[in-house]
Order: C-alpha cells, then sequence, then structure tokens
C-alpha cells in the first residue's frame, strides 16, 4: 500500500487506513521506532505494565526484613542529624 505525506503545520503525517489500525490493535498513545530505515508504529507499551501483578505474586510484605534498622549509627546520626 502506498500513501502520501499530508502537510501538519511544519511537521508531515501520514493517514493510516482503519483495518490497518484494526489489525494491529493500535490505540490512544503509539511508539515511533526507526528500524533498518524503517518507520515502524507499534502499539505504546504501558509505563510499569504488569508490575501490579508481580507484586501480588510476590506475596505480602509484613514479613519483609528492614535493612536499615539493623545497621549502627554512625557519626552523622549521632552529631548533625536533627528532626
Amino acid at each position: 500500500m502506498t500513501t502520501m505525506l499530508v502537510r501538519i503545520g511544519n511537521s508531515r503525517g501520514i493517514r493510516i487506513p482503519k483495518p490497518l489500525i484494526q489489525q494491529c490493535g493500535l490505540q490512544g498513545a503509539v511508539e515511533l521506532r526507526v528500524e533498518n530505515g524503517s518507520l515502524v508504529i507499534a502499539p505504546a507499551h504501558r509505563v510499569r505494565k504488569g508490575w501490579e501483578e508481580a507484586f501480588r505474586a510476590a506475596g505480602p510484605s509484613d514479613e519483609d526484613e528492614l535493612l536499615l534498622g539493623t545497621l549502627p549509627p554512625n557519626r552523622f546520626d549521632r552529631e548533625e542529624w536533627r528532626w
């Protein structure tokens, strides 16, 4: 399929036919990148996608060890730190 670049302000754009948008699963934001001299338009990945599921799979945090509580106070803690 061939399409023409169209002027959009000082930029250029293309019109993507609806069947191609549906076939690629594009919605809202897209990711643009250049690969081997070609422009690739792909669905944008959600930032931190899958983090919530990963935290749930890790289990409850009530048994986590607090690492900073085990360190002895240093000079800064004893002499300089103020609330």
